[in-house]
């Protein structure tokens, strides 16, 4: 009867994961929000529906280890290198600021020291999961901010593992820290030194014998193998499980079979992953916050206001623009799902009391539900500032001094809005030509490289009206807005539109609805990508089924008819 017991929980929370994800998707929202939500009301403190949540707490466990796992499979040096000193820098600076306002803020809770800086350490750590699937949601992952926000979390993802390792060793005092923290140190380097070597060794043979058998099944299981082999040896060692599977994943994720194993366990991830989310909702205590309301009230606003604060100053100092700072601030002010494993690590060692734990917990629930709506409204505020003149100012006053005069001499030419990957093939194709174009674009990156070929450039937002001032638009033969974001693309083509009403204009557009409000304010030309992939596609079936040039031209002169 507890087998049967144990799998009508299961049944129950995955029901609950199903339905709570639905009506996410519904909203727009992120699932694993749905996923908390449907845990808070199954939970003790909402229905009681689940009895045994022990076991669904251990399961969750084993989605904590699988997530950390394909953390590390996904992990990208690369990605952090492309980013540069804001992802690195900024990175680590955001996370000691945040840690060092959190401790702040314990000490003026009444805490002790060690319970204050456990806490900073927790309230620092923002939601990759989060920030990613709502990013993905608008479009926005290849934006100047998605790419500065995936650079911090990375950084903070990798931060991790130190975390996870001198944390659980504060519960001792003195010089009982110091040998906790100088053994754990000891283990770690120990296991991480065998896992190099069974890396470097062991594994690729491994991985490949068993890939040489052509067989999914058997592949699956040597990878699920590895990672909760690896955490078990983590553990066996007294370190966090989790730390074991992520360098393991680290390990394959440099292989070349990283892709297939990603594929692989990602549906397991997810199911785990989702037990994981909703675990945490079960252990959301409604009646803490009905007894603590000021408290939880004042440490809510107190986390969004510092972390916004620090997250919008990052960019800033990098010479980032104040778009990308706002969306930064606005997109990491959330506690992350990982701040959850380093509590409940805490609350284990005798660290923090279960009332930091449960505000914690609460605190982070609460900042993961206000994510989505934090970036919609850093959409409207800048749509609104940036009409403002004082802000359009103050823009273009972080520009370098000596770029206008490098734009005065321009006549006939293209202006290129954004110079992502789209940017940069126009771009090549123009040069090809000896044709001129000026590029804005927002990372200082880019704009400090194209300074140094001598291509006229602008570093700041195209879709703010002093920027595009100075573009020589009235000269020019063409603007082509490349970005994701249909706001940014919405307000560069009406401000470019009311400095040169005749200018010809080509902006990408994902929506049909987006594409009749562009064509309203007198958009020339519209792009929309996902049908021009179909287009291609139909172009390549009917020529391999014979079809003339000609034929095939004149069906997709209908569709593009039907289309417009």
């Amino acid at each position: 009867m507890d087998e049967l017991g144990l799998g009508l929980d299961l049944i129950i929370v995955l029901a609950v994961a199903i339905a709570g994800g639905m009506l996410a998707r519904r909203l727009r929202l992120p699932i694993i929000l749905g996923y908390l939500v449907g845990g808070i009301a199954v939970g003790p403190y909402g229905f009681g529906l689940v009895q045994d949540q022990e076991t669904i707490r251990t399961l969750a466990n084993i989605g904590v280890i699988l997530l950390l796992f394909t953390l590390g499979l996904e992990f990208s040096l690369s990605e952090l290198k492309r980013i540069g000193k804001v992802a690195i820098l900024g990175g680590i600076a955001q996370i000691l600021l945040t840690a060092a306002v959190g401790l702040a803020l314990g000490k003026l809770l009444g805490w002790a020291m060690l319970e204050a800086i456990f806490f900073g350490f927790l309230i620092a750590l923002s939601s990759t999961m989060i920030v990613l699937k709502t990013l993905m949601e608008r479009g926005e992952l290849d934006s100047g901010h998605g790419r500065v926000m995936i650079g911090i979390l990375l950084v903070q993802d990798l931060s991790l593992v130190p975390l996870m390792i001198i944390l659980p060793t504060m519960g001792g005092g003195g010089g009982e820290l110091w040998l906790s923290l100088g053994m754990a140190t000891l283990k770690t380097l120990l296991f991480i030194g065998v896992m190099l070597v069974l890396g470097i060794w062991v594994l690729p043979w491994l991985l490949r014998w068993v890939a040489g058998t052509r067989s999914r099944e058997l592949f699956l299981l040597i990878v699920v193998a590895l990672c909760l082999g690896a955490a078990f040896g983590a553990f066996h060692l007294e370190l966090s499980p989790a730390v074991g599977a992520f360098i393991t994943g680290l390990l394959i994720g440099q292989s070349a079979f990283a892709r297939q194993a990603f594929a692989d366990i990602v549906p397991l991830r997810d199911t785990f992953g989702a037990l994981f989310f909703v675990s945490l909702g079960m252990l959301a205590s409604l009646d803490f916050v009905v007894e603590r309301p000021i408290t939880v009230a004042v440490v809510v606003i107190a986390i969004i206001v510092i972390k916004f604060i620090i997250c919008f100053l990052v960019p800033w100092l990098f010479n980032y623009s104040f778009k990308t700072a706002l969306f930064t601030g606005m997109g990491l002010l959330q506690i992350g799902e990982f701040s959850f494993v380093l509590a409940g690590m805490g609350m284990k060692a005798g660290i923090i009391t279960s009332d930091i734990y449960s505000l914690t917990l609460t605190s982070a629930i609460i900042t993961m539900l206000l994510t989505p709506f934090t970036l919609s409204f850093a959409s409207l505020l800048y749509q609104r500032l940036s009409q403002k003149m004082r802000l359009e100012r103050l823009v273009a006053s972080r520009l370098d001094p000596d770029w206008q005069s490098e734009q005065r001499q321009l006549s006939g030419h293209a202006v290129i809005c954004g110079y992502g990957r789209v940017g940069r093939n126009l771009a090549k194709v123009l040069e090809r030509r000896n044709l001129s174009y000026l590029a804005i674009d927002l990372n200082p990156q880019i704009i400090s490289q194209l300074h140094a070929r001598g291509i006229p450039c602008i570093y700041g937002d195209a879709s703010n009206r002093e920027i595009l001032g100075h573009a020589q638009l009235k000269k020019a033969r063409v603007l082509i807005c490349t970005f994701p974001d249909f706001m940014a693309v919405e307000l560069t083509t009406r401000n470019a539109l009311k400095i040169n009403p005749k200018l010809d204009i080509v902006a990408r557009v994902h929506h049909d609805a987006d594409a009749e409000l562009l064509k309203g304010i007198g958009v020339a030309e519209l792009v929309l990508p996902e049908f021009e992939v179909s287009l291609e596609i139909i172009r390549h079936t009917l020529h391999r089924f014979g079809l003339t040039i000609l034929e095939i031209q004149h069906i997709l002169c209908g569709l593009r008819g039907d289309k417009g």
